[in-house]
């Protein structure tokens, strides 16, 4: 069941008139008290006190005198040497002879020069790759299949990165990927052996690096 309050309980319903009440009557106050008492002040208060007085002192001014440096200190004396403790010195002849035949002084040692030859620089990809002369085919017939890779059937591809020259010759060759059991080795051969027709850039030949694959397959 739900509460509810009596009207003379809510103290809330008589809030706003006993505020205007209040304030109505606050400013009659304010009104008769300025009407009938407009001279009221507060008194002023001002303290006194006794005021003391400094003397102030003259003091002179006092100089500094210069003094003089203090005087340098007394040499150290040393002992000269008599002329009986002194050897006697002989002058030898100053004269030249201009016909005296002098040796001529030996050559400056030779320094060994090594000649340090830089590396060739090698294209990795160019506007016409290199290839071998005959394809890919020419490769094959010169492959000798190792007789232990025939024995243990190995089979896949060797891919070898061959280094070609101008000429379209293989300056080196190296294993980029490797089946093992003397293939690897078989292939580096077959690729040293091939010509190939050299890499263009701008129809000029260069020196490239290309990547050949080598399959070993038994039959």
């Amino acid at each position: 069941m739900a509460i509810v309050k009596t009207k003379k309980a809510d103290l809330m319903a008589k809030y706003k008139k006993v505020f205007e009440i209040s304030l109505i009557v606050a400013l009659a106050l304010l009104i008769v008290a300025f009407k009938f008492f407009p001279d009221l002040k507060g008194g002023e208060v001002v303290s006194e006190g006794t005021q003391e007085l400094f003397q102030v002192e003259q003091i002179d001014q006092t100089k500094q005198e210069n003094r003089p440096p203090p005087p340098p200190k007394p040499p150290i004396p040393i002992e000269a040497p008599s002329s009986d403790v002194l050897e006697d010195i002989e002058i030898g002849d100053t004269e030249i002879d201009i016909n005296e035949q002098v040796d001529a002084p030996p050559p400056p040692p030779k320094e060994d020069k090594k000649i340090v030859e830089e590396e060739p620089v090698y294209f990795v990809a160019v506007e016409e790759m290199p290839e071998p002369i005959g394809g890919i085919g020419e490769i094959q017939k010169k492959i000798v299949y190792p007789e232990i890779a025939k024995r243990a059937g190995v089979e896949g591809k060797v891919y070898v990165l061959a280094f070609v020259d101008e000429s379209g010759n293989v300056t080196d060759a190296k294993i980029i990927k490797g089946i093992g059991a003397g293939c690897d080795e078989a292939a580096l051969d077959a690729v040293k052996k091939t010509k190939f027709k050299p890499g263009k850039q701008r129809g000029k030949a260069v020196r490239v690096q290309v990547s050949i694959p080598v399959v070993f397959k038994l039959q």
